[in-house]
Order: C-alpha cells, then sequence, then structure tokens
C-alpha cells in the first residue's frame, strides 16, 4: 500500500483562490493538518501504486476545480403538459374500469 499526502496550503501550483477551493470541496479527503491524503493498494507492485496515487490526486484536483455548469430552469411545454395530463385520465379510467359492476351505478 502507498499513501500520498499533499499539502495545499503550501503548494506553488495552486493560486489562493484555487486552494480554498479544494480545501471547500475535498474536506473529506483532508486531514487535521491540512494535507490531501491518497491511499492505493490496487496492485502488487509499490511502483504502481505511487504512480495509482498521483493519477488519483490529479484526478481529484483537476475535478475539484472544474467549474459547475449551471442548470438553467426550463418550464413544460404546452404539449408535454396535455400528455400527462392524458396519461393521467387513461390510468384514471384504468382504475374505474376495475370497480365491480352494481345494479345501482346505471
Amino acid at each position: 500500500m502507498v499513501e500520498g499526502y499533499f499539502l495545499i496550503s503550501k503548494s506553488l501550483i495552486l493560486s489562493e483562490e484555487q486552494k480554498e477551493i479544494v480545501q471547500k470541496k475535498l474536506a473529506a479527503k483532508i486531514n487535521s493538518e491540512g494535507f490531501l491524503q491518497v491511499k492505493s493498494q490496487i496492485h502488487r507492485s509499490q511502483l504502481q501504486n505511487k504512480e495509482e496515487v498521483v493519477k488519483k490526486m490529479n484526478a481529484l484536483l483537476a475535478q475539484a476545480l472544474k467549474k459547475e455548469i449551471r442548470r438553467i430552469a426550463t418550464k413544460p411545454s404546452k404539449a408535454a403538459k396535455q400528455k400527462r395530463l392524458e396519461s393521467k385520465q387513461k390510468q384514471s379510467q384504468h382504475k374505474k374500469n376495475r370497480r365491480k359492476f352494481r345494479p345501482g351505478d346505471l
């Protein structure tokens, strides 16, 4: 097994803004001293596990720094509303047809 540590606060690669973003998004993987901690024990060889740790750290940092695309709220179209209401009517009719027929219902 290989454990990798990356001290975010002393990093020369990241700007101050990026450091704050990484610390917020990866808070679960950062220990009390401020190190980003990643483990790997996938491979039998230590060298391959070291490479895996580096890949994992790079992927975590890239994902944390990736900008989120905001969803644009849209309203359902008239056709979609109509289709939904028709399906509800159809389901209602199915349930009505399941009822027992009684002579007094007419």
